[in-house]
């Protein structure tokens, strides 16, 4: 039996898991560090770009923008999900950016790995608002020194010791002897004994400092982060094929505790989202949502893609809000061409699941037919068709050039079949969802209208941060077993639900109307990495249907 206190942590901790995240504002992503944001702190909209430090104790760069009326000035500190409210530090001011009017920038510390958050405090004449941004702070490389730095230091290190044998030498030996006076050969012995033993605690000294300074390189590998590895396959399922997708725990060495794949919570209420996109080309996609089938296998009916490589990306989350991405990759056998055909419900078990194909990415060519209706991928400021009748347009000017590591709001406007501007619905919770990718596969992110980072993040955030706690009693947390068996009946229950109450579920918490209350368009902030082509899918719901577009890019 769990003591009153882990009963009543772990009731938060479920309640925070299965609610969707209200949107008061990688991590899911693969090449794409940095964390956009797009909403507000209390009445004033703002857009931020989180830029973490690839090293943990390390400097994160921070980007707020806003053109709210009345604002004197921002603020931002770091928050810690382990810590809790008793170890939050005091807010940094964000400086004005000369030249760029309501554009703040500042430095943040970030000092512990894990889920982590930016707070950003907005100060105005009309009230102080406040939001937390997840962040997840982690070490994702081991800096080396630079080979001239280091024989520099190298040559200093032998001079330091020869001096200093030399002193010890001869403070017991020249030292004693009185000027003018010829040295005995007592000093002399001593002095060679005082080398010697100068000589022994100068090895002794460097030998200590050595292992010091491995036992801090190997811990600091042990906690550097390194992503889940997983194993995907198709197996027959009766006249269909099933996907399984294994995620492999054994190498994972450090933080078993809050990386534990047992301890995954739901986010827009689904325990996984996977996403299947045909490498080279990206002309084929899909968005599914496995089941567990145990603790480290999830299992779909697999959708009739066509035959070729797949990139593979799992994203999850975990209770402690930490998200990651767990990247693999799958062939699917040329037998399976002959079976692609469209079909608007493509899973017998999850209504949420959809996939599509468009035309291969600028100057590729597909591997295999593709069925005749391909959607056709827009351009910036292009009105592009949708299956349904509807167009959406890419609200950027084609003549501005997208440059990389700029913060942009992507706008996409729906109209319906007479141009008149569509009605949209929520999709899992928003009202609508984006993935972006690299043309090689580099980079890929998981994007929704608040920004790029995980709902259930920020609401795992938010609850933790709802009272002045300290830390995180990991002794009262609920076992893996029993935590696993609360989820999977709350998620059985979602499952239940008509469309209706699961739109009221998800909605509850979601602020739809806060930059389009006509819900006829949708937008996400984002900043491209680097410079290539691109292309981002986007997908909506009208008309209780779920519909599916696609764009490219070229950033500079």
């Amino acid at each position: 039996m769990m003591a009153r206190g882990g009963r009543k942590l772990f009731r938060v901790l479920i309640a925070a898991c299965l609610g969707l995240c209200i949107p008061l504002a990688g991590w899911s992503h693969v090449g794409s560090p940095g964390v956009s944001f797009e909403g507000s702190a209390g009445t004033y909209s703002l857009m931020a770009l989180i830029n973490p430090p690839e090293v943990i104790p390390g400097t994160a760069t921070v980007d707020i923008f806003t053109h709210a009326t009345g604002v004197t000035s921002v603020w931002a500190k770091p928050v810690y999900w382990f810590a809790g409210a008793k170890g939050t530090p005091q807010a940094d001011e964000m400086k004005p950016v000369p030249g760029e009017p309501g554009h703040y920038r500042g430095i943040i510390w970030l000092m512990d790995v894990g889920t982590s958050g930016i707070e950003v405090e907005v100060r105005g004449t009309a009230e102080t608002g406040r939001v937390i941004i997840p962040v997840m702070a982690v070490s994702t490389t081991q800096k080396v020194m630079d080979a001239k730095l280091g024989w520099s230091l190298l040559a200093l290190a032998i001079l330091l010791v020869v001096l200093m044998v030399t002193i010890i030498s001869a403070s017991v030996s020249d030292g004693l002897v009185k000027p003018g006076l010829d040295q005995a050969k007592a000093i002399q012995r001593k002095r060679i004994i005082g080398a010697v033993s100068a000589s022994v605690l100068m090895v002794l000294l460097l030998w200590g400092g050595r292992s010091w300074w491995n036992g801090w390189a190997e811990s600091y590998q042990r906690f550097m982060f390194k992503p889940f590895r997983a194993t995907t396959s198709i197996v027959p399922e009766g006249n269909g094929r099933q996907l399984v997708f294994a995620v492999d725990t054994t190498k994972l060495t450090n933080l078993t505790f809050t990386r534990n794949i047992s301890y995954i919570i739901p986010d827009h209420g689904k325990l996984m989202h996977l996403f299947l996109v045909r490498a080279n080309t990206l002309d084929a996609f899909a968005h599914l949502h496995p089941i567990r089938k145990d603790s480290v296998t999830f299992v779909t009916p697999m959708p009739p893609l066509p035959a070729g490589k797949y990139f593979v990306f799992a994203d999850v989350t975990r209770l402690s809000g930490f998200s990651e991405t767990i990247p693999d990759t799958l062939t699917i056998p040329g037998q399976y061409a002959t079976n692609v055909a469209m079909s608007p419900d493509t899973s017998r078990r999850d209504h949420d699941d959809t996939y599509f194909f468009t035309n291969p990415i600028a100057a590729t060519k597909a591997t295999t037919q593709l069925p005749a209706d391909v959607i056709i991928c827009g351009t910036p400021g292009v009105r592009t068709p949708l299956p349904d009748g509807a167009t959406v347009t890419w609200e950027h000017n084609p003549s501005e050039p997208l440059v990389a590591q700029n913060l942009y709001s992507l706008k996409f406007n729906v109209q319906d079949e007479t141009g008149k501007p569509a009605v949209l619905q929520p999709y899992l919770g928003m009202m609508g969802h984006a993935v972006v990718m690299k043309d090689d596969g580099s980079v890929y992110i998981h994007l929704h209208p608040v920004g790029s980072y995980s709902m259930a993040s920020q609401q795992t955030m938010l609850n933790r941060f709802a009272t002045n706690e300290g830390p995180v009693d990991v002794k009262k947390l609920p076992r893996s077993r029993v935590f696993m068996d609360s989820v999977n009946r709350e998620l059985t229950r979602l499952e239940n639900m008509t469309e209706a109450e699961r739109n009221q579920y998800y909605g509850a918490n979601m602020d739809h109307t806060m930059r389009d209350p006509e819900h006829t368009m949708v937008s996400f902030p984002y900043a491209f990495p680097s410079p290539g082509r691109y292309r981002i899918w986007i997908q909506l719901k009208r008309n209780d249907r779920i519909v599916n577009a696609a764009f490219d890019a070229e950033v500079e």
